[in-house]
């Protein structure tokens, strides 16, 4: 009896300890797993009720860039952390909104975003206009808009809207005429009257200040003119009027992006006193604000 009753109390006390060693091996499990949904939800939350919002904006260095970073420490104060992405292109920051790599641009006028959309199946609208930049004719080897020679090389921007509104500026200075239909995307088969029989060279824009000494004149586009230490308003020949201007530098967003409270801040931040300030101050009349 006192064998059966010790072979019994062995059997209970190997069950128990059965029992409390299952118990060991599964709760730690259960604990790490309960840890690792706990924290996925914390960082969930964190991203869902952070406190500061980032805002990649596409810009050309100048005056794009500069006028942004006078922006940056306001927009901060908000909770927004402004990343200024600089290109020296005129595709990639159109590509690069649309594709959802940057949140907007600033570095473009509205007809050239518009045409940029007709031609590219973009879908990008303004959400607000900043400044413009007057585009200007300068000296290669040419010093003078009358010393001009007959078979003289013009270099001109090669995009439609650029080399359009280039046309019309040297247009108004009397050196050709052009089809009135055309509009402000004309081209050189536009030109109806070539008195000193012009020739055109179309570049890309960014390239027109490099090969400045290699035409007679060259139109260029004023951030690019700035770039290369040109002062528009004192060193063109010509330059264009800023009044009813249809060029308006714009921030530019993907259609459905208009009303993000990060953008709207962004513009609100730029058409300040502020900002038309620093633009007259720093630019004397080569980019002028336009609210």
């Amino acid at each position: 009896m006192k064998k059966l009753l010790a072979l019994l109390f062995a059997l209970t006390m190997v069950l128990a300890l059965a029992a409390c060693g299952g118990s060991a091996e599964t709760e730690p499990a259960e604990t790490e797993e309960t840890e690792t949904a706990e924290a996925a939800e914390t960082e969930e939350t964190a991203e869902a009720t952070g406190d500061t919002v980032t805002l990649r904006v596409g810009a050309s260095p100048t005056p794009h860039a500069e006028i942004l970073a006078q922006v940056k420490d306001d927009l901060a104060e908000q909770g927004i952390d402004l990343q200024i992405v600089e290109y020296t292109d005129y595709v990639v920051p159109n590509t690069a909104v649309e594709d959802g790599e940057d949140d907007a641009n600033y570095f473009q006028h509205t007809p050239y975003m518009e045409n940029f959309n007709a031609e590219r199946g973009t879908h990008l609208v303004a959400v607000g206009d900043i400044h413009y930049e007057p585009m200007g004719i300068y000296a290669g080897q040419t010093t003078a808009l009358e010393d001009l020679p007959d078979g003289a090389t013009i270099a001109v921007p090669n995009d439609a809207t650029n080399e359009g509104r280039a046309l019309l500026l040297l247009q108004a200075q009397g050196l050709i005429t052009i089809d009135e239909a055309a509009g402000l995307e004309c081209t050189p088969n536009d030109i109806t009257d070539n008195p000193k029989n012009l020739v055109f060279k179309e570049l890309e824009a960014a390239m027109l200040p490099q090969t400045i000494d290699e035409v007679n004149l060259s139109v260029i586009n004023s951030n690019y003119a700035l770039q290369a230490g040109f002062n528009p308003v004192e060193d063109s020949l010509a330059i264009e009027s800023a009044e009813g201007t249809p060029y308006p530098n714009v921030i530019a967003v993907k259609e459905g992006n208009e009303n993000n409270e990060a953008i709207q801040a962004l513009v609100k931040a730029l058409q300040s006193d502020k900002v038309r300030d620093y633009i007259e101050e720093t630019y004397g009349g080569a980019v002028v604000a336009l609210f």
